[in-house]
């Protein structure tokens, strides 16, 4: 896979260089497939209200999310960066997911 390789590194330390980015994957999983706000977002993930907000926040910062509205009802969105590097955030779930299964096994 070519892709962009600062795209990499960022999605890489992102989703795998903290303790919360096991979170931030499903995050981005669930709002990939339907846009939600925080609290609707705390439901379907069974997080925190705060915890939600602390993951948002960092995919804000890094545009991996985009918000649309205002405060408490705001919708998050994939952005438009992580929607051209979708493949390489696919992979790294992937590669995330082969090597739990190879600690099981």
């Amino acid at each position: 896979m070519a892709g962009d390789p600062y795209a990499k590194r960022l999605l890489w330390f992102v989703f795998t260089g903290s303790k919360g980015g096991l979170n931030r994957i499903r995050l981005i999983s669930v709002i990939r497939k339907t846009p939600l706000n925080a609290n609707q977002l705390a439901k379907e993930l069974g997080l925190d209200y705060k915890a939600i907000q602390h993951h948002v926040n960092v995919l804000e910062k890094n545009n991996l999310i985009t918000r649309v509205g205002e405060k408490y009802g705001a919708t998050f969105f994939i952005s438009t960066f992580l929607e051209v590097n979708l493949e390489t955030f696919d992979e790294i779930v992937t590669k995330l997911e082969q090597s739990k299964y190879a600690k099981r096994g």
